[in-house]
């Protein structure tokens, strides 16, 4: 600002921000004109000092000013282990006005699940998945904002927000197009690292304009300010040194120019060489040499309230810091002159109690802090986790102090760390789980007790650390403390973690280690199901000759009894589904698994015994084998439970993907496109490159081939990178064979045939027969029947082999779709019309439509060309719709 404004202290921090407050002000305008207007985010960056909070509470009262609802949140530099703290803070004002039922009505459905994240609901049992809790959430944030239009929500210190609230804050800033909301960020250059400066960086780059960086002042604003201070007799030299000293630094200024007049300096240049030494006294070193000069006793009342860093009252204080309330308010009246603790700015919008204090400024907070004698902060910390326990708050809330406490063989402190990561896990914050669990095991925890920690450190970290999994349960399984069920619980939880850690043969090797540790009976039975399942999704040579062999045996003998015998069942009908064996058999083995038709007790989407790969195996094993309607049950089933159970991240996204790929077995392919594309973008939170990135990726690429939408595929493929290499888990259909057809549609012919002779030699050390699965052979044959006619009318004969051994209608009319298109005249048509068939039969009707338009083509009949168009117009094919179309246009030769 200029020297125009008005002549305060408290207005330093706005000089020379006309440009930030027009902006703030220009996006007021656009928020307050049209309800219906898109939401819009402002980031301000700057270093300690510069103003962010100044410019934050201008922001406040200029919305207020309007009628604006504003709602505002800050972090706190030890504040940050709190997991869902700013968010909390953030909502507080409108969750304080509801009653519990007013609450339930506007969070809806997701008052189970956003309620125990924002502390309103007691959380349930077991672990919530932050993923849903993050988009639970989210939506709360919109519902609630839609009822207070116009909203503003401010953020201050966001670089000291808890991850939970960050990963909020990058969700809901990608999601302002419909919502009219004015969001603003205040934040520090640096300070974050890992997910942290990730989500960060998400939430400027959602803002759709620079950041708006804050300058220091330049001479002519110090010098403004100084005299609306000290008086306007300073003279020049002495203002230039008061912007020498500072930095330009307006939170400086304003305490420097406090000691000039609290040491009755005059501004003039004789005394400007005093300055340097008043400054170094207002900070840092210099701040805690003041502290004691108040005193041991307001020393360590400052200490208490930096050690609780919220919520600091002079009796919370008093009871930290030992000293009676009567001392206690004398402290605190000492620290308010000292401006070292102040009352909250009631313009900031801080929800607070009578008698609440705060540091003057996160400098202060942080200078006091450090400056606690390392023993002393430790003893206080754990005498603040001994009070918030106590007064009934909860294992998770004394959490943040308990993670301070020197460790000393203290068996209740490791309890307390354990019921805190469980408390956290029920409310979808796995990372303060983590260092809970991490803290429990420098205790250290009694022998006995250290391999059930390090085992539900393993859990903990499953979904967000793989590899860090590995290592902690490996530890766990090496000692002693985990027996029967828990410990094939924990082999079988390390085995998923090398799986998604890519490295599925350690995982087989795992598995079938600890199954030759047990003797016969259902620990060795699961044992030996989840190693023949992972070799069962392996997509290298296999770990184990014989393995099918052998399972086929194990089938053999089992009825179904017990979900292990099931398991065994489903792998058995998986493997013979994938090797091209009968299907009729495949769909016996699988109904054997099922009770009544439907999934054994035990066995469900959300049980955690055996885990989604198993059921995807018995739905994709009825998918190929021509019984869409169990898969697409099981598809839909799943969807379903994990929606009902709010279970997002990886579970949802394969859902969704594999609702796709009913669609698209059944030929529906526009809903298959919005399906895949859902499973798409809910996998790409989780991470590219994992196995269900890659099946929502190929199956949308499969489906938009198949609506004739080249162009779209190849920048899908291009954009997802649907390309060598291949994960080491197998993909349906195979991505090979899938890539290979894209290539042939693109006109890359050779690469086509190279990719695609690729696929059949993976396919062939695998003993993948299965040829909808594996569809390589006929896209092959169709490449080089121009150049090479014998070799592709060889690869169409081995397809009809291959397809008449799994026998399948759709397998079967497949293969002689290809084998008419590589013949002429009579014989086209007449392998045509086999096709059609077939294919007539089976459940898949946009090859039911392919081979009607085919056989219309060679037929040159008009009817069959026209039943083939009405049934790829209902199937969403386009491509063949206008292949169609173009031919009954011109209707040369057509009868």
């Amino acid at each position: 600002m200029t020297e125009g404004r008005p002549p305060t202290v408290g207005s330093a921090s706005l000089w020379e921000r006309d440009a930030e407050i027009a902006t703030v002000t220009q996006a007021l305008d656009v928020l307050c004109s049209d309800q219906s207007s898109a939401g819009s985010l402002l980031v301000f960056r700057g270093e300690a000092g510069l103003g962010k909070t100044a410019l934050l509470v201008e922001t406040r009262r200029i919305a207020e000013r309007r009628g604006c609802t504003v709602w505002s949140a800050r972090g706190g530099e030890t504040l940050r282990s709190v997991p869902f703290n700013v968010v909390r803070q953030l909502l507080q004002p409108a969750l304080v006005s509801l009653l519990p039922e007013e609450a339930r009505e506007y969070l809806g459905d997701w008052y189970d699940i956003a309620g125990p994240a924002l502390g309103i609901v007691d959380p349930g049992e077991g672990s919530a998945d932050p993923q849903y809790v993050c988009d639970g959430l989210v939506a709360a944030v919109r519902r609630l904002a839609r009822r207070e239009w116009p909203l503003v929500l401010l953020v201050d210190d966001a670089h000291w927000a808890d991850q939970e609230t960050l990963r909020w804050l990058a969700a809901f800033a990608e999601r302002l197009d419909d919502l009219s909301v004015l969001v603003v960020v205040a934040r520090r250059p640096g300070d974050v690292s890992g997910d942290s400066a990730r989500h960060l960086d998400a939430v400027a780059a959602a803002a759709g304009r620079p950041v708006n960086n804050l300058n220091a002042l330049t001479p002519e604003a110090a010098a403004g300010i100084t005299r609306a201070t000290v008086g306007r007799h300073a003279d020049d030299p002495f203002c230039r040194e008061v912007w020498a000293v500072t930095g330009g630094n307006p939170y400086d200024t304003v305490e420097l120019l406090a000691k000039v007049q609290d040491s009755e300096v005059e501004p003039v240049e004789a005394r400007a060489g005093e300055l340097r030494a008043l400054n170094r006294a207002a900070r840092g070193g210099g701040l805690v040499d003041r502290l004691k000069g108040l005193g041991i006793e307001a020393t360590r009342f400052a200490w208490a309230a930096a050690i609780l860093g919220t919520g600091i009252s002079v009796d919370l204080v008093a009871r930290l810091a030992s000293m009676d309330t009567d001392i206690a308010e004398r402290c605190a009246d000492l620290l308010r002159t000292a401006r070292i603790l102040t009352e909250p700015d009631p313009a900031a919008g801080a929800e607070t109690d009578d008698g609440e204090l705060e540091f003057v400024h996160p400098l202060i907070a942080t200078a006091v802090y450090n400056s606690i004698p390392p023993g002393v902060c430790t003893a206080m910390h754990g005498v603040a986790a001994q009070i918030l326990t106590e007064t009934g708050h909860g294992a998770a809330a004394a959490s943040r102090h308990l993670l301070k406490v020197h460790p000393d063989d203290d068996e209740e402190l490791v309890e307390q760390l354990r019921e805190a990561a469980r408390e956290h896990l029920a409310v979808g914050a796995p990372d303060a789980a983590r260092r809970c669990l991490e803290r429990a095991l420098l205790e250290p925890p009694e022998p006995e007790v250290q391999a059930r920690v390090l085992y539900e450190l393993g859990c903990a970290t499953l979904l967000t650390a793989p590899a860090t999994t590995i290592d902690h349960l490996q530890n766990a399984l090496a000692m002693p403390g985990l027996d029967g069920t828990e410990r094939v619980d924990a082999v079988f939880r390390l085995s998923q973690a090398l799986l998604h850690n890519d490295q599925l043969e350690e995982a087989v090797r795992t598995v079938e280690a600890e199954a030759a540790r047990h003797e016969p009976g259902p620990a060795r039975m699961r044992l030996q199901a989840v190693q023949y399942m992972w070799e069962g999704i392996y997509a290298g040579e296999s770990t184990s000759p014989g393995r099918s062999e052998r399972l086929a045996e194990l089938a053999r003998t089992c009825t179904g009894r017990d979900n292990a015998e099931r398991a065994l069942l489903i792998l058995r009908g998986f493997d013979a589904m994938t090797h091209g064996e009968s299907a009729e058999e495949v769909a016996e083995l699988c109904d054997r698994a099922l009770v009544n038709g439907r999934l054994a007790p035990g066995l469900g989407w959300t049980d955690t015994e055996w885990g989604i790969e198993l059921l995807l195996m018995l739905a994709n094993a009825y998918a190929y084998a021509d019984r869409l309607d169990r898969a697409e049950a099981l598809y839909t089933e799943a969807l379903r439970t994990y929606e009902s159970a709010r279970w997002g991240g990886g579970h949802l996204a394969l859902a969704h993907a594999y609702v796709g790929v009913g669609h698209r077995r059944r030929g529906r392919l526009r809903e298959a496109e919005a399906s895949l594309r859902e499973g798409l973008r809910l996998a790409e939170r989780v991470g590219r490159g994992l196995p269900l990135y890659w099946t929502a990726t190929c199956n949308l690429v499969d489906t938009l081939l198949a609506r004739g939408q080249v162009g779209e595929a190849w920048s899908l493929a291009e954009q997802y990178g649907f390309a060598p290499p291949y994960p080491s888990t197998i993909v349906l259909p195979d991505p090979r064979s899938v890539r290979g057809r894209l290539l042939l549609a693109v006109g890359r012919i050779d690469d086509a045939v190279d990719e695609l002779e690729a696929a059949g030699k993976a396919a062939a050390v695998r003993g993948h027969h299965n040829p909808v699965m594996v569809p390589w052979m006929v896209d092959l044959a169709r490449a080089l029947a121009p150049r090479d006619p014998a070799r592709a009318a060889q690869l169409v004969g081995e397809a009809r082999r291959q397809a008449e051994r799994f026998g399948t209608d759709t397998a079967i009319g497949e293969a002689l779709r290809c084998a008419a298109a590589l013949e002429t005249g009579q014989s086209a048509v007449r392998l045509a019309a086999q096709a059609v068939a077939y294919l007539e039969a089976s459940p898949c009707q946009y090859e039911h439509a392919a081979a009607r338009v085919e056989y219309g083509i060679a037929a040159r009949s008009v009817a069959e060309l026209n039943r083939g168009l009405a049934l790829a117009r209902s199937c969403g094919a386009d491509g063949l719709v206008t292949q169609a179309r173009d031919v009954l246009e011109t209707g040369r030769g057509l009868r």
